[in-house]
């Protein structure tokens, strides 16, 4: 990219953002003044107007620190979305300076280790490389590993479930203390947004069995085997349109927002607000919130919200 292309972009960049800021008041999730809630009692946080790790170390001081979900010995499970073959820039995976800052503060807390993997959509080597995660989460002091075997899953009961009563689960994730979700939202073509449920699919072997036996409702009920302890959205830079993969810069608008919640029916449903969409619109969201996963309706969360 030479300078004309950078500088182009930028403007581009700085442009949309300015839009979004000007409308981000009109979302609910952002429209209401923060509650005085002392720290570590919120439902939900959500920060803008930063940059990521800004955002993300605001986030979490409301929340009470990572010590109020990691405890001294603990090992944790980190899912990033590193599906794609595309550079950080494309923001079709979590932004990598946010995952090396969660890995740092995992093992400040006390982790004994931080493991991160996905299973990926395109070829993992290229996907962990060019996506800049496994490099992020090495940075921070954590173990990147590799989920492309099927000997690294082991198959699990989904008590509850209506279509995904097994699942091949990669091992790590039973054998781990801590689960910490870190999606980027993005839109989806088949399921309109892809948050912290839908970032799911990368901890299973077959994720196709998903696609041809109802997708919203195995999204949904995965989320009865193991919801995670903590879901950090990274919504910076956030791909409106051509999702999962994206095709290219003009996909994108700078939201410069991070949404942090242990709730995460909550959590995806304000994220799908931010792209236009009741959350009842979108098919896991309502039906996740008929089985009794979480919390859709923002008006019942103590939302902190935060301008940096």
């Amino acid at each position: 990219m030479d300078r004309r292309q950078f500088l182009r972009k930028g403007f581009i960049y700085s442009a949309l953002g300015s839009l979004y800021a000007s409308t981000l008041g009109r979302i609910p999730l952002f429209a209401a003044g923060s509650q005085h809630t002392s720290a570590g009692n919120y439902d939900l946080v959500a920060v803008r107007g930063g940059e990521p790790v800004e955002m993300y170390r605001r986030a979490m001081e409301e929340m009470g620190g990572m010590e109020q979900f990691v405890k001294p010995g603990q090992t944790v499970a980190l899912k990033p979305n590193a599906s794609w073959d595309v550079p950080p820039e494309r923001a079709a995976n979590t932004n990598p300076d946010l995952i090396a800052a969660i890995v740092e503060d995992c093992l400040k807390a006390g982790a004994s280790q931080v493991y991160a993997f996905d299973h990926t959509c395109d070829e993992w080597e290229r996907s962990y490389d060019n996506s800049g995660v496994e490099a992020a989460v090495r940075r921070g002091g954590g173990r990147m590993l590799h989920a492309h075997l099927e000997r690294s899953y082991q198959e699990v009961d989904i008590p509850g479930a209506k279509r995904l009563t097994k699942a091949k689960v990669h091992e790590r994730l039973i054998q781990s203390d801590v689960f910490i979700n870190v999606p980027v939202l993005k839109h989806h073509g088949a399921t309109t947004v892809t948050v912290a449920m839908k970032n799911l699919m990368g901890v299973v072997w077959d994720r196709r069995f998903w696609h041809r036996n109802d997708l919203h409702q195995c999204i949904a009920d995965f989320c009865l085997y193991r919801k995670p302890d903590l879901n950090i959205v990274d919504a910076y830079l956030v791909m409106t349109q051509n999702g999962p993969r994206g095709t290219s810069q003009s996909d994108l608008t700078r939201m410069q927002s991070l949404l942090v919640s242990p709730d995460i029916l909550a959590v995806d449903a304000a994220a799908s607000m931010m792209l236009g969409h009741q959350p009842e619109d979108i098919g896991h969201l309502r039906i996740a919130a008929e089985m009794g996963i979480g919390r859709m309706n923002l008006d019942d969360l103590n939302i902190q919200r935060v301008s940096v």
